[in-house]
């Protein structure tokens, strides 16, 4: 369950008759329990109860008592003394009698105390008890998920009720609809509407409770407000409807049409409308509602929260950590301080794919506070803002989510004048709306940026889009600017979409912008397309771009392909951010690991580099140059090398049988054949590739030398096996099949003799929940498959550099992922991998440290390497093989830079300065023909 879920939940608990038997198992249910847990719990006899007060007690988690009325706060004691408290691990204790209600989180000693039809107010406090882990910030937003979930049942309700409306040509109205009303909710319980909840009590006074009339109601009051007080007499508005004020701005302009509501309708719509909009957000409200009308999304309701702190390490190192060392150092001197008011009333934002807004509201409300600052060290802190909302422009290929960014700036505009220059000023100006609509619906890759967000003048220019989803050309409506134009700053999340994931629309779009500049474009992110559109902008002004986007940008193999024509056309990185987790609302933390990357065109003397330490405390690096892998340094284009460009051992893919699979055997399969012992050791071998490795898996294959044919087919058992491969290989379309059906005994690919003594072998593909890579040592006889390389019987120091956090690192880096997981290349990450001279006593310590990682492992037999090396598990269950690589990483980085590297950052720095020493590969200056300075025009 969701958040929006669980809340919808608690509510309806909250609302129920208060049964005392059920109350524990309900509250339970609420929060996701599945019914086999429940019944567990409630089962007399051998159950999972483990109250010793005669509650409910799910262990590790709540002790939940329901006790005589009046006795909540003594129960509250008894539970937080109870023994089984204690034994079981509790995190929560909850007493109720029904009329009152008690809670506290026995970690940080926080109480939740209240009537109980109110305790859902407080569902926040309990989300741990349903796995999810962003608990602050649902709980600072709960408001925002409690109208989520009651704006999308209405919806839904709604588009039952009038099916014609779930058409294409009527889902737009019916978001402009839903638009509407959140603009209504608001303004009653502000005061925009001068009368305390006029929207909700009109509608439950005029409209039927049958709800025959409530759409005629509804059309009324918007009629109203889009009709101006002095034409309200002609056009013979209703006496209940002429209350309303002028509001108009586009927001109720272009027809009054009002779905058709049921009972289930009207009752949904009186309750959203009894909820304190008040308390609304709107840069977390609008990109949670945004999935309420999309019916991909919808099933995903309440995941679409994008944290504060998150948009701000793209905002801050953008321009708003600028902005205030500029106001600081202006101090109290008013010219310095008008000078600044009047640079930041010019800047330009620019969101190319803004969705619902989250990025232009956070970065209006953080700029009006600043110019609100600078207005009280003035002493005009009642001064009107000279920030416009049409500064802040958008793209968004949605209907209803670009209605929802606009509504969300005019909300997040009106909560500021109130903040800052007090109510009265606020409501005198509001009203009515600008008609001006400055977020445009349409495709971002096909439209003209520079035509909708000009770097200098005024004026914007009307332009088509090519085409949008439906090949329909679309017109985007002209709006002028207020300030004429200062510095732009361009910032989004846009969506990412890897090159399988994309569908011919999409690839239709990259073929639009780098057919002819690009040959490989195919392999790129979606993405990319965001990126290579800022660098065409920034050819014809000075800009700071920042996207967030996926790691895969800048590892593996699309680095050399899209960097390269980005410098081209003047951009550096002059700030990024690596990875971490792009958390939302989900129960399971499914938040997408991303990166930040800042682009410039102008020439800095110092770039920021920010990561994030195991601890969870962001890093900043000040450094001079950061290179596309996001690690300090100038770029240095890497590429596969079939030769080894340091003193490693050779590193090869395993063995491919091209059987159809009757070479290999299960352990069944083995026995079955009938072999003697002295037959299964003379033709049989363990057979390892990167399940088996990584699960300990048991598989086993034929393996026929050269010379033993003849005594192989003499068994009828393999005889017949062969025979059978034999025949899969003359079907085959491949003419090296076919070949290969010659010596059906063989394998098909053979990169071993199998007379080796040992293999260490690293699977191609393992999992980012890892801080190592899998490395195993396979003694003889093994045969190692193809989803795993290997290196033959090699100095056993080699094992300690793959298994070393360092290695991790650089073919994280340079070798890309496979989605999360890492994908290994030995032309890439082994073959180009950074390694200082070794001396012989260097050999020997690192031979100790693959001995000691091996002689941990052993320790805890049968523990499988996916067991022991689960991030989650390792410190706690297997302490020994996480002691041991630290030792090992000791060792390994002493001879580095003799001490322990800080952080990956640094470890990347190194090696990619030891790569360019390794390579001797000077760094490529920027094909830009002029290069601006910050500050130049």
């Amino acid at each position: 369950m969701n958040a929006v879920e669980i809340e919808e939940a608690v509510s309806r608990l909250a609302e129920a008759p208060f049964d005392s038997e059920e109350f524990p198992f309900a509250f339970l249910e609420a929060f996701g329990n599945k019914p086999t847990t429940l019944k567990r719990l409630k089962s007399k006899s051998g159950g999972s109860n483990q109250s010793d007060l005669g509650g409910v007690l799910q262990r590790n988690n709540i002790h939940v008592k329901v006790c005589p009325e009046g006795e909540v706060t003594n129960t509250l004691t008894a539970l937080r003394d109870s023994a089984a408290t204690a034994r079981y691990k509790v995190k929560f204790i909850l007493a109720t009698d029904g009329k009152s209600f008690e809670a506290e989180n026995l970690a940080d000693g926080e109480i939740v105390a209240c009537d109980y039809p109110d305790f859902h107010n407080h569902f926040g406090f309990f989300l741990p008890l349903a796995g999810i882990t962003t608990v602050k910030q649902i709980r600072e937003n709960a408001f925002d998920i409690k109208a989520t979930g009651r704006l999308n049942r209405l919806y839904v309700e709604l588009l039952k009720e009038n099916p014609e409306w779930d058409k294409a040509d009527r889902r737009e109205a019916l978001n402009h609809f839903m638009a509407r009303l959140i603009f209504c909710f608001f303004a009653e319980d502000t005061n925009i509407f001068h009368s305390n909840a006029l929207f909700t009590a009109t509608i439950e006074q005029m409209s039927a409770s049958d709800s025959s009339n409530t759409h005629e109601v509804l059309s009324e009051m918007f009629r109203a407000m889009c009709t101006p007080l002095k034409d309200r007499e002609a056009a013979k508005i209703r006496n209940w409807a002429d209350r309303f004020p002028y509001v108009n701005g586009g927001l109720f302009s272009g027809g009054v049409a009002v779905p058709r509501f049921s009972k289930i309708a009207r009752s949904y719509l009186l309750h959203v409308g009894n909820l304190d909009w008040t308390k609304i957000n709107p840069d977390i409200f609008g990109s949670m509602i945004q999935a309420v009308a999309d019916d991909e999304e919808r099933g995903a309701l309440g995941m679409h929260y994008t944290s504060v702190p998150n948009i701000l390490k793209v905002l801050n190192p953008l321009f708003l950590d600028d902005l205030r060392e500029q106001l600081e150092a202006a101090g109290e001197n008013a010219r310095k301080l008008l000078n600044l008011r009047q640079r930041i009333a010019r800047i330009r934002v620019f969101d190319p794919a803004c969705g619902s807004g989250n990025f232009l509201v956070i970065a209006y409300k953080k700029m009006r506070e600043i110019e609100w600052e600078i207005n009280r060290l003035r002493g005009e802190g009642d001064r009107k803002s000279e920030i416009p909302l049409t500064n802040f422009r958008g793209i968004e290929l949605r209907h209803f989510s670009c209605e929802i960014a606009r509504l969300a700036l005019i909300i997040a505009e009106y909560q500021c004048d109130v903040m800052y220059r007090g109510p009265k000023l606020a409501l005198a100006e509001f009203l009515p709306l600008k008609d001006d609509n400055w977020i445009t619906c349409g495709n971002a890759l096909r439209l003209d940026w520079l035509s909708l967000c000009p770097p200098t003048g005024a004026g914007v220019k009307v332009q088509r889009e090519d085409l949008d989803l439906f090949g329909e050309t679309r017109e985007v409506a002209e709006i002028d600017f207020e300030n004429e134009g200062g510095e732009t700053y361009i910032c989004g999340n846009p969506p990412y979409l890897g090159s399988r994931e994309q569908e011919r629309h999409h690839k239709d779009d990259l073929h639009q912008i780098f057919n002819g500049k690009l040959s490989n474009w195919k392999a790129l992110d979606y993405v990319a397309g965001w990126f290579f559109k800022a660098a065409e902008y920034s050819l014809s002004t000075q800009t700071v771009t920042a996207f967030v986007t996926t790691n895969s940008l800048c590892q593996g193999q699309q680095v050399p392909l899209l960097w390269p024509i980005l410098f081209e056309r003047g951009i550096e990185i002059s700030f990024a951010h690596t990875s971490f987790k792009w958390a939302n609302l989900a129960s399971y933390n499914a938040g997408v690991t991303v990166i930040i990357v800042g682009l410039s065109n102008c020439i800095q003397e110092k770039r920021k580099l920010f990561s994030v330490d195991r601890e969870g405390v962001v890093k900043e690096q000040v450094v001079s140059s950061i290179n596309p892998y996001l690690a300090p340094g100038q770029y240095v284009h890497l590429s596969p090398s079939q030769k080894r460009l340091n003193s490693l051992s050779e590193m090869v893919k395993g063995n491919y049988p091209i059987d159809g699979g009757y070479l290999l055997l299960s352990l069944e399969e083995k026995q079955s054949l009938g072999l003697s012992r002295d037959q299964e050791n003379e033709f049989i071998r363990p057979f390892l590739g990167s399940a088996e490795v990584i699960r300990g898996l048991q598989r086993y294959c034929i393996w026929i030398g050269k010379n033993d044919l003849t005594r192989s087919c003499e068994i009828s058992s393999i005889s017949r096996r062969i025979e059978a491969v034999r025949k899969m290989r003359l079907e085959s379309k491949k003419e090296a099949t076919r070949r290969a059906a010659e010596t059906p005994h063989r394998f098909g690919e053979i990169r071993q003799t199998g007379e080796e003594e040992y293999a260490i072998a690293l699977p191609i593909h393992s999992s980012e929940n890892r801080d190592y890579l899998p490395v195993a040592l396979l003694k003889k006889p093994t045969i190692v498959y193809g989803s795993a390389f290997a290196l033959y019987d090699a100095p056993l120091w080699n094992m300690a550099l793959i298994a070393s956090r360092l290695h991790l690192v650089w073919i994280a880096t340079v070798c890309g992922k496979l989605k999360t997981d890492f994908r290994y290349s030995n032309t890439l990450g082994w073959n180009t991998f950074p390694v200082p001279t070794l001396t012989d006593q260097n050999k020997a310590d690192l031979t100790r440290c693959a001995e000691d990682i091996l002689l941990a492992r052993e320790h805890y037999f049968p523990a499988t390497i996916a067991d022991m090396y689960d991030r989650d598990r390792m410190d706690t269950e297997f302490p020994l093989v996480r002691e041991a690589h630290d030792r090992n990483d000791e060792i390994l980085e002493r001879i580095y830079i003799g001490r322990r590297f800080k952080n990956d950052t640094e470890r990347l720095e190194k090696l990619f300065e030891l790569y360019t020493k390794m390579t001797s590969q000077p760094a490529p200056l920027n094909k830009s023909a002029k290069r601006k300075t910050k500050g130049e025009k």
